[in-house]
């Protein structure tokens, strides 16, 4: 690992330095300079369709200003409407966006769908689709978990069965993250239930909008509504939304192509909001005179939180440092994700412990809150966050067997 840019890197870095000191909406700033958002509730992809008339124009402005500079979509190719970044570019953007609080445009189509139509589709479906999403006219979710298949999700059985050019789609998804912002859903449906479990299935899209699209609310211990469950009753899908082989949707559902996964956002944030809590309780006044009388009794607490960090930072920077190389991380991939899970779990609660009895106030408004209550409610957003994305246990396990060799069972 090199930690140091080079001459080209450190240019692109100013220049990313630059666009955003002079590009980032007042809104922006100000959101950043607060704290940021909470829960997973906020963030760019609210603001754009959900948002108050001032986040509405502060997101529109700054979609404008990325686009412009071919940033929506770092890692796409060129000719698909990308900037054609290498890892470590995408990299040096990230972590600046994240240093500053400049909030990321695009959301998942962008990030996930896009590389999958870009290896999988038809040039039909990549004139369809993918304009529509680099343009976030094409707002999406994704499909995957059932109740009965989340870890193990290749046993789904939400099934699609062939009528003429149709598929008619019935079953049930779950921990359907923004579903109920979204106006597009791409989704794994099981085609063959005869098949071995990880063929026999299907990688479709659908617009929300189809009739028979059901999507019921999932509210987090905080409050917060982010995730839903979605029901599918004779839901037709076009074959031509079908992306790659019918009955081999698993493999194109698990596509990576080489772009930047490092976390540095996360590893950032959670840097950021060590050095928020600490620039809250050393101001003075009634903020500090929130903090817990006998702070020192966790003064060595939050130096092991911050500590952790700057280890986490280092986990994201040795899987770019790879990808750099033309290396493909695998276990060091789930070392970091589980890693940066757990650590902001532990962030949340040790935050609550600063601030003692004030942290029973929930309410962001109430003048006894803590730090808006950041930390009260965060406490609870986070509790599934070693479950989305893997759980900590299937990581744990990719550790043991692909990275220290250990057998099976």
């Amino acid at each position: 690992m090199d930690w140091a840019d080079t001459p080209e890197q450190a240019a692109f870095r100013q220049e990313v330095r630059r666009f955003i000191d002079e590009g980032l909406p007042a809104y922006y700033k100000g959101v950043a300079a607060n704290g940021g958002d909470l829960g997973g509730e906020g963030g760019w992809q609210t603001d754009r369709f959900l948002g108050s008339p001032e986040a509405k124009a502060a997101a529109l402005e700054w979609e404008k200003k990325v686009s412009d500079r071919g940033w929506v979509a770092p890692h796409w190719p060129k000719e698909y409407g990308g900037a054609g970044m290498s890892s470590m570019e995408q990299f040096i953007l990230k972590q600046e966006m994240a240093e500053t609080g400049a909030p990321e445009v695009g959301g998942q189509g962008v990030a996930m769908l896009g590389p999958t139509v870009i290896a999988h589709g038809t040039e039909e479906q990549k004139k369809r689709f993918l304009p529509a999403t680099l343009a976030c006219e094409m707002v999406w979710c994704q499909g995957y978990s059932e109740p009965g298949a989340g870890s193990d999700l290749a046993s789904l059985q939400t099934r699609g069965v062939r009528d003429g050019d149709e598929w008619v789609v019935n079953g049930q998804k779950i921990w359907t993250s923004n579903a109920h912002r979204a106006n597009w859903i791409w989704m794994l449906v099981r085609t063959d239930p005869d098949a071995p479990k990880h063929r026999g299935i299907t990688f479709m899209l659908s617009s929300m909008d189809t009739p028979g699209i059901g999507v019921r609310p999932l509210i987090s211990g905080g409050g917060m509504h982010f995730s839903n469950e979605t029901f599918y009753e004779d839901v037709r899908i076009p074959q031509s939304q079908v992306i790659g082989e019918v009955n081999r949707g698993w493999y194109v559902g698990m596509t990576l192509l080489d772009y930047e996964r490092s976390n540095i956002s996360g590893a950032v944030e959670s840097r950021r909001e060590i050095e928020r809590m600490l620039e809250h309780t050393a101001a003075g006044g009634p903020a500090a005179d929130k903090r817990r009388p006998d702070f020192d009794s966790v003064r060595l607490e939050v130096a092991d939180r911050y500590i952790e960090t700057e280890v986490g930072f280092n986990f994201s920077f040795r899987i770019i440092s790879m990808q750099n190389r033309g290396l493909i991380p695998n276990y060091e991939a789930s070392t970091s994700k589980m890693f940066a899970s757990e650590l902001n779990q532990r962030i949340q609660r040790t935050g609550t412990k600063v601030f003692g009895l004030n942290s029973q106030v929930w309410d962001p408004e109430d003048p006894r809150a803590a730090y808006g209550a950041r930390f009260t409610q965060n406490y609870f957003h986070t509790i599934p966050s070693t479950i989305a994305g893997g759980t900590s246990e299937i990581q744990r396990n990719i550790i043991a067997t692909r990275g220290l060799g250990l057998p099976r069972g």
